[in-house]
């Protein structure tokens, strides 16, 4: 990834990301950068979604950076079992797979054509702080 290997800063009381056993939960991550929020405002149902694929991509970065953090040196993921991505998107938007879809070509290219399970895209009201997007996966942990 070309993102820094640091983990995502939370805007509250909470980890970023926890495991447990075999298994690493992520918190929602939005488009923030070194702690600051990048990409806010609603999904637009009158804009293309292309516009929104860097959003996508930081926040599913971020979900990256915190799983791997949970990480040993010896261990990969070996799947991810949920992928979740929240969009803060007007009443009238209904291309919430187009949008997640970013997420996901993000996440193949990254662990390979395989490494997702089960995903929801799911248009909300808000988001914590109006971000545009909010991200969060359960993934199982494999050995290298």
């Amino acid at each position: 990834m070309s993102q820094t290997n640091t983990q995502p800063i939370p805007q509250g009381q909470y980890l970023p990301a926890v495991r447990h056993n075999g298994l690493i939960y992520t918190s929602g991550m939005t488009p923030r950068k070194d702690g600051k929020l990048i990409y806010s405002g609603k999904i637009k149902a009158t804009s293309p979604v292309e516009i929104y694929s860097d959003a996508v991509q930081l926040a599913t970065k971020n979900a990256l950076l915190a799983v791997q953090a949970c990480l040993e040196k010896n261990e990969k993921i070996s799947i991810i079992l949920q992928l979740t991505v929240y969009l803060n998107a007007e009443q009238d938007f209904n291309k919430h797979p187009k949008v997640a879809d970013y997420a996901s070509a993000l996440l193949v290219k990254e662990l390979g054509a395989n490494s997702i399970g089960s995903r929801a895209a799911i248009g909300v009201a808000t988001l914590p702080s109006n971000a545009l997007v909010e991200i969060s996966l359960v993934c199982a942990v494999g050995k290298l």
